[in-house]
């Protein structure tokens, strides 16, 4: 082939990807909006007023599986009536169903207790400014590792959180230093890598009742959630180029 016309068609499909992923990223949130209007119908036809449909990750990421939560006051067969509606609305990958803790969300999975029972009396510890994880924290990883194993095949969030102390940008990525950290380290320990998420925050979800500067808040903590098959849509494969 002549190499002009070779550069031409190579140049051709990395432009046809390319408006492929940006007419991606502009059909997405009307693809969620439109999805997230309709999962509220299907919730309010089922008596679940007081229910929230949350259609984006703890990342911030747009998902097609929505968490639902509140709607304490409801009975176990009006809530399982109210997720098997949204469940069934098209275009909705598969629902779940929260519990709250301290204000946040977290799925409710046996051993996402147990790692948060671990934590209440041991603490990951690092030197100061730094990711280098303290000797000391080596046995309570060993224990957080083996609370996760029955939960292998799930997605596991590491999440790294600083005190307020020092610039916000430094934080958010001393916070995701360290959070790798802790991720490698249960790698180490036999947890598979392509369930592990790191991710840092910084300073800005301080414990609640403490003051953010508050040595306390530099911490790292895990999130244990279902996995669910995906489906091909619109949001999760961009249209043709």
């Amino acid at each position: 082939m002549n190499p002009r016309r070779a550069l031409i068609v190579v140049a051709g499909a990395a432009l046809s990807v390319a408006l492929s992923f940006a007419g991606s990223r502009f059909i997405a949130p009307a693809f969620i909006a439109d999805l997230e209007r309709r999962a509220n119908a299907a919730r309010d036809a089922a008596g679940g007023q007081g229910v929230e449909l949350v259609f984006r990750d703890r990342y911030g990421w747009q998902t097609r599986h929505p968490v639902l939560s509140g709607g304490r006051n409801l009975d176990v067969a009006t809530r399982t009536r109210v997720a098997a509606a949204v469940a069934a609305v098209p275009g909705v990958g598969g629902v779940s169903w929260a519990r709250e803790r301290d204000g946040r969300m977290a799925a409710a999975l046996p051993c996402q207790d147990d790692v948060e029972t671990i934590l209440e009396t041991r603490t990951i510890r690092f030197s100061e400014a730094s990711a280098r994880i303290d000797p000391a924290s080596e046995r309570p990883l060993d224990e957080v590792a083996q609370a996760l194993r029955p939960c292998v095949g799930s997605i596991i969030a590491v999440t790294g959180h600083t005190d307020a102390g020092g610039h916000p940008q430094a934080n958010v990525a001393l916070s995701l230093a360290r959070a790798e950290a802790v991720r490698w380290a249960l790698i180490g320990r036999g947890i598979p890598a392509d369930g592990l998420r790191a991710t840092g925050v910084g300073s800005k979800d301080p414990i609640a009742g403490l003051d953010p500067g508050d040595p306390a808040n530099r911490r790292i903590e895990f999130s244990v959630i279902a996995s669910a098959p995906v489906k091909p849509t619109p949001i999760d494969t961009p249209g043709p180029g």
